[in-house]
C-alpha cells in the first residue's frame, strides 16, 4: 500500500516538474514534491540495513550522498550557496546549462540515489530501485529530452562527489591490519555473544568533512582502569551493573528505542541467527524527514536539512572513532564479569567496538545542534523512525531532548559507564557547533527555518 501512494505521489509531481525554469513559488505542489528525497532517503536506509552496514560506513554513504542531492537541487534556487570551499577537500560540482530544460527534482533524486548505489553492497538492489524512481517521471508532461538531460546531469554531479569521495581514505582503509587484541586489563576485547572483530579501527584517518582533523574535538581523557574499592573506575562499573538490576519499564523501553545496533545476534540452544536493525545515523537521518514534514519544509530545504545533518553525523562518528580506538576502553559487560559478576548480562547487545566516548552520545547531539538550528531549540516532535522496525512512538519535546534520551540510553542498556556518556554530549555538541558555525547554505540570511513554514500546496 505504502509503495502505492508514493508511486501516485510522484506521478502528481512529475505531471509539472518539467519546466526548472518556473519559480519555487509558481510550481505547484512544492510540499508533496519534498517526498522524493524523503523516499529516496528511505530507500537508501533500507538498502543499508539489508547489506548491514556499520554505523560508520552508513554515516559516510548518508553524507556523500545528501551533499550530491543538495548540489544539484541548488542549481535553481540562487539563494543557496555550494558547500564546494566550505567542505574539505569539495571542489564546485558543474554547473547546469542554464539554456536549456531540466527537471532538477529528478536529477537530484538521480544523484543521491547513484552515489547510494556506488558506495552500498547491494547494487542491484540499488539499482532496481534507482531505476524504479527514474521511471516514474517519464510520461507525465516532461519530454523525452528534458528527462534525458535530467539524468545525465544528475550522473555527472553524481561522478564528480564519487571522485571527491575516492580520495578520503576509506578504501586504503580496506587494505589495513584487522585490529589486534591485547590482553591487558581495561582494554576492550570482543565480547559475546558472537566475539565480532573490532568494526572500523582505522576509521579515524578518514578525511573530516568541517573538521580540521578527526581529533580536534578530543574529549577528556577517560578514567584509568582500577577495580580497588573506591577508585573511579570500579564506581562508574558498579552504577551500570546496579542500574541494570533496578531497571523500570520506561527504562527498558528508551534503551530499545535508542538501540540501533545494525547487526544483533540470538543465541537459541545449538542456533545462532541474526537481526537486523536501523544504525543510529539511519535514526537521525529519520528524524530529518519527520522534522522537514513537520515544518512543511520544501524540496530544497529538506535537501539542505539531510546534508548538513548527514555531515555532522560523519565528523561525529570520525571523531568519536578516533578516540574510541585510541582511549580502548573495556565494555562494561567484560569489566562487570571480570570483577563483581560473572554472570551478568547487559540489556543490549554490546556493540563490537570500544567503550570511550558513547557513541550514540556523540552523533545524537551533532545532529541536534544541526536541527536545532534549522528548525528550532523547541521543535516538539513524534518519533515514528523505529515503527517498522517494531517500535512504537515516542514523543519529544525537543531535538536536544531527544538526544539526552538517546544518550542516556546507553547506561540503561549497560554498555557504557557514565562518563562515556557526559563526555559524548558535550564532544557532540561541539561536532554540531562546528558544522553550524562552518557551513553556510543560505546566501546573505540566516539558515533558520523556523517560523519561514512555505506557502501551502494548491487544492486543485
Amino acid at each position: 500500500m505504502k509503495r502505492r501512494v508514493v508511486a501516485g505521489l510522484l506521478a502528481s509531481v512529475t505531471a509539472v516538474t518539467g519546466c526548472a525554469m518556473l519559480s519555487r513559488d509558481a510550481r505547484p505542489w512544492k510540499l508533496q514534491e519534498a517526498e522524493l528525497i524523503h523516499s529516496a532517503m528511505h530507500q537508501l536506509t533500507s538498502v543499508m540495513v539489508y547489506d548491514i552496514f556499520s554505523p560508520p560506513q552508513s554515516s559516510r554513504v548518508y553524507a556523500y550522498a545528501s551533499i550530491a542531492a543538495y548540489e544539484v537541487l541548488r542549481q535553481e534556487h540562487p539563494e543557496y550557496g555550494t558547500l564546494a570551499g566550505q567542505l574539505n577537500g569539495l571542489t564546485p560540482v558543474p554547473s547546469a546549462d542554464r539554456t536549456v530544460q531540466y527537471s532538477f527534482p529528478l536529477a537530484g533524486v538521480h544523484a543521491l540515489m547513484t552515489v547510494g548505489r556506488t558506495l552500498t553492497f547491494s547494487r542491484p538492489r540499488m539499482d532496481s530501485l534507482r531505476t524504479s524512481m527514474d521511471a516514474r517521471f517519464r510520461g507525465h508532461g516532461m519530454t523525452a529530452a528534458v528527462y534525458d538531460r535530467s539524468i545525465a546531469y544528475g550522473d555527472t554531479v553524481a561522478r564528480h562527489i564519487l571522485v571527491w569521495a575516492s580520495n578520503d581514505r576509506f578504501i586504503q582503509t580496506r587494505g589495513y591490519p584487522k585490529y589486534t587484541v591485547i590482553s591487558k586489563p581495561g582494554r576492550w576485547i570482543p565480547t559475546p555473544p558472537a566475539y565480532m572483530d573490532a568494526v572500523e579501527p582505522n576509521w579515524a584517518v578518514l578525511r573530516p568533512f568541517v573538521m580540521d582533523s578527526s581529533s580536534q574535538l578530543r574529549p577528556p581523557a577517560p578514567a584509568e582502569y582500577d577495580t580497588t574499592a573506591g577508585s573511579v573506575f570500579r564506581t562508574n562499573a558498579m552504577e551500570v551493573w546496579d542500574t541494570a538490576r533496578h531497571l523500570t519499564d520506561e527504562q527498558r523501553a528508551i534503551a530499545g528505542f535508542w538501540d540501533c545496533n545494525p547487526y544483533v545476534m540470538h543465541v537459541q540452544g545449538h542456533a545462532m541467527f541474526a537481526t537486523k536493525k536501523i544504525s543510529p545515523g539511519g535514526h537521525w537521518m529519520g528524524i530529518v524527514a519527520i522534522a522537514s514534514r513537520n515544518a512543511e519544509a520544501d524540496l530544497m530545504q529538506s535537501s539542505e536539512a539531510y546534508a548538513r545533518t548527514a555531515v555532522a553525523l560523519a565528523d561525529g562518528f570520525i571523531s568519536v572513532w578516533d578516540e574510541k580506538f585510541r582511549s580502548n576502553v573495556v565494555r562494561p559487560e567484560t569489566a562487570i564479569n571480570s570483577f563483581l559478576d560473572e554472570q551478568w548480562q547487559p540489556l543490549l547487545q554490546t556493540p563490537p567496538f570500544p567503550e570511550y566516548p558513547s557513541g550514540h552520545s556523540v552523533v545524537s547531539n551533532a545532529a541536534a545542534a544541526v536541527l536545532s538550528q534549522l528548525f528550532g531549540a523547541r521543535v516538539a516532535f513524534v518519533d515514528s523512525t523505529e515503527v517498522e522496525y517494531g517500535l512504537p512512538v515516542r514523543s519529544f519535546a525537543s531535538f536536544d531532548a531527544a538526544a539526552a534520551e538517546a544518550a542516556i540510553s546507553r547506561l540503561y542498556g549497560g554498555i557504557h559507564y557514565r562518563p562515556a556518556i557526559e563526555a559524548g554530549a558535550v564532544q557532540g555538541r561541539r561536532v554540531g557547533t562546528l558544522v553550524n558555525d562552518r557551513i553556510h547554505t543560505r546566501l546573505g540570511r540566516d539558515v533558520t527555518t523556523a517560523g519561514t513554514r512555505p506557502a501551502a500546496a494548491p487544492t486543485h
